[in-house]
């Protein structure tokens, strides 16, 4: 692969993810930066009303606000979303902000996303100054292609209602929607504005990208670690070993982490037998995961991180550095070593908590420090932006040739 194919990637795989504040796939919700999940990803949880940390003097007081509200307020209100909104309050007091409380719908949502899995039109899309939305790219075979959708071209509407001033969540999500119903896009391109009919269906994230650089070194990009990750990588790897691949990079720069299942799953496959990560709640009660004894790392690799790599992203490249396997190349990391666990209440709503730390194999606890380089490399910004020259990957190609040597 030449030198064109790989900033494509990159710009497509982790640009991307360094910039998720301002891009949105069209997945059900957005991941903050540097979120992990719970390997018991959904846990059911009830309160023993005796352990409550409010006591019934706050309950009778919210029934006397809602009271005072109800009889004496001049306006209509929605007594569901005032209850939405003091659960929310409850999960706000703790002063995190990795917990949170979900309604049934957010709660559905998250669960998709979290699967890397949404019903949408395959399309990646950004806000533009002017507070439209321009689209990035779209997904190969997706919705978005097949309708002539195309990279560049600003939506204005959505649904016939103008987008500009909206948040961009909230554009994604009027375009999300159940499989087999059809959106309308207002679209424009240069001079004309077109209105695009377009059919939403299931869409798998591709968060896994793979290709062969120069002198055999495999590449491979992930912008999140998410339930269709594994298989992505999986597939990614066994074709780069089958095209004899003698080195490998793998680059999780902008990768704001995801779940702990599907990063352990991975480093299962790359670690020899031993400890992966544990973790430790509040109590010092200490929860392991370990690596099986086949390893299928076999030749020298490197990973690239950044100040955009957290959480998931640390735990992996904690691991292999800590196993002395791959070299770390770029610069500092973003620092969360805390876990979040989701507990569904009956009603189907959730709450998700940061219950543990979480710390390398090493034992080194990395929230807010993050993982240190072994090479530290700076990206020359103005070098990317003249010509696309990455400076952190051919220091990565450097490292591996000497190993090759």
């Amino acid at each position: 692969m030449g030198d064109e194919e790989v900033k494509k990637l990159y710009k497509k795989g982790i640009r991307i993810g360094a910039a998720i504040g301002a891009l949105s796939v069209l997945l059900v919700c957005a991941i903050a930066v540097g979120i992990i999940f719970s390997l018991n990803y959904e846990r059911k949880v009830k309160a023993d009303r005796t352990t409550l940390a409010l006591g019934d003097n706050v309950t009778s007081k919210i029934n006397e606000l809602t009271g005072i509200v109800d009889s004496l307020f001049l306006y209509d209100y929605d007594k569901d979303e005032m209850a939405d909104n003091i659960y929310k309050a409850v999960m706000s007091s703790l002063d995190d902000p990795y917990s949170k409380y979900y309604t049934a719908e957010e709660y559905k949502e998250l669960s998709a996303s979290t699967e890397g899995v949404y019903y949408g039109i395959g399309a990646t899309v950004t806000l533009n100054d002017d507070g439209y939305v321009r689209i990035v790219q779209t997904q190969e075979g997706s919705p978005a292609e097949e309708a002539g959708i195309l990279a560049e071209d600003v939506i204005t509407e959505v649904a016939g209602e103008n987008v500009k001033g909206m948040k961009l969540d909230d554009i994604v999500s009027r375009m999300k929607g159940e499989e087999g119903t059809s959106v309308t896009l207002t679209i424009v391109r240069g001079d004309e504005t077109l209105k695009i009919d377009v059919t939403r269906r299931k869409i798998d994230s591709v968060l896994v990208t793979g290709k062969m650089l120069d002198n055999n070194i495999g590449y491979i990009a992930m912008s999140q670690f998410e339930g269709v990750t594994l298989e992505q990588f999986n597939n990614a790897f066994d074709d780069l070993k089958e095209q004899g691949m003698q080195g490998l990079i793998i680059d999780v720069r902008g990768n704001p982490g995801g779940r702990l299942d599907t990063v352990t799953d991975i480093l299962d496959r790359l670690l020899p037998e031993g400890l992966i990560v544990y973790m430790q709640d509040k109590n010092g009660k200490r929860e392991e995961i370990r690596s099986d004894a086949e390893c299928d790392l076999d030749v020298p690799c490197a990973v690239l991180v950044n100040g955009n790599s957290a959480s998931a992203s640390e735990v992996f490249s904690g691991a292999l550095q800590d196993y002395g396997l791959a070299g770390i190349i770029g610069t500092q990391t973003f620092g969360k070593g805390i876990v979040q666990s989701i507990y569904k209440l009956d009603d189907g709503s959730a709450v998700k908590l940061t219950t543990q730390d979480y710390y390398t194999p090493n034992g080194n606890n990395i929230h807010g420090i993050g993982i240190t380089p072994d090479e530290v490399v700076e990206l020359d910004e103005d070098a990317y932006k003249k010509d696309g020259t990455d400076t952190q990957l051919d220091a990565a190609v450097r490292y591996i040739m000497d190993k090759l040597q």
